[in-house]
């Protein structure tokens, strides 16, 4: 028991311990000995984190699954996935149809420089206007307001006309000479007769993305549809050119009357549909072997 604890009693060596055969003995050297110092270093030791309660600050995570959105987040998404899934007519697919971005950007190029004018200049317009009228009916007794109510009507301001109703009689008295729609409107049964109407009156008409867009033409937040009426000289040249476009893309674009829109699967679903299609084929597989056999 002593020699066990102290290893040696009264001068007496402790006995070498005998070496397997086979087994290689390892001797510690001095720059073995160093690196065990030098992995001793306090500066960099391990600190394991804790993320128990009340210890270490739990890492940032992207939580977006388990968020719960608000109820419009969700019903835009729900309908964008039904929209893929349900067989959606021609009538409601052509609003998926929208112009390209280089042709809505000389679109907007062009309806910019015919945006609506806002309150305040209005105002200021026509109040021009009144005091210029008050001096020429001040040196000219013949010039009366019937006249100059007259003269208004034959040059009216040029502008983009907008507002559903109104874009929809422009058309029907053939004063429209090209109709932006917009293709998010909601619910979309209020502009679902215009395509028609300009493809009965042959005026075209494009499909736009974003209500938004025609709006900050307008000066409101959202516009359903925009109509030009009229442009200037110079500008006539660009006003028929997209014209021409929008009448090959839209107007005479036999296949938008005819595709379907939706129809797409889900990830799960066409899994699913190829796990039956595999384990059928393996069983007409099975089938023929045995016949052959």
């Amino acid at each position: 028991y002593q020699r066990r604890v102290h290893g040696i009693i009264k001068g007496e060596e402790e006995m070498p311990k005998k070496i397997p055969k086979g087994k290689k003995v390892v001797t510690t050297t001095a720059s073995a000995a160093k690196k065990s110092e030098r992995t001793k270093n306090p500066l960099f030791a391990k600190r394991p984190k804790n993320f128990r309660v009340g210890n270490d600050i739990q890492p940032k995570r992207d939580l977006t699954r388990f968020v719960k959105w608000p109820k419009y987040v969700r019903i835009q998404r729900q309908k964008r996935i039904l929209l893929q899934r349900l067989k959606v007519p021609p009538v409601l697919n052509q609003f998926t149809h929208t112009l390209d971005s280089n042709a809505a950007k000389d679109l907007f190029k062009l309806l910019s420089k015919y945006q609506t004018e806002s309150k305040k200049d209005k105002k200021l317009r026509l109040k021009n206007e009144a005091k210029a009228f008050a001096e020429e009916m001040k040196k000219d007794a013949k010039v009366t307001q019937e006249t100059i109510a007259e003269r208004k009507k034959k040059n009216p301001p040029l502008y983009v006309k907008y507002g559903l109703n109104h874009v929809t009689t422009l058309i029907e008295n053939n004063k429209a000479k090209l109709v932006a729609i917009a293709h998010n409107v909601e619910p979309i049964e209020l502009v679902l007769h215009l395509p028609t109407l300009c493809r009965k009156k042959g005026i075209p008409f494009c499909f736009i993305k974003g209500m938004e867009r025609l709006g900050k033409l307008v000066h409101k937040k959202r516009a359903t549809c925009v109509a030009v009426v009229d442009v200037r000289k110079e500008d006539n040249k660009e006003l028929d050119n997209l014209m021409n476009l929008c009448r090959r893309q839209f107007n005479d674009n036999a296949d938008l009357k005819k595709e379907w829109g939706g129809g797409k699967r889900g990830l799960k679903s066409e899994h699913s549909i190829q796990k039956k299609t595999k384990a059928v084929e393996a069983e007409l597989a099975q089938k023929a072997q045995a016949q052959n056999s």
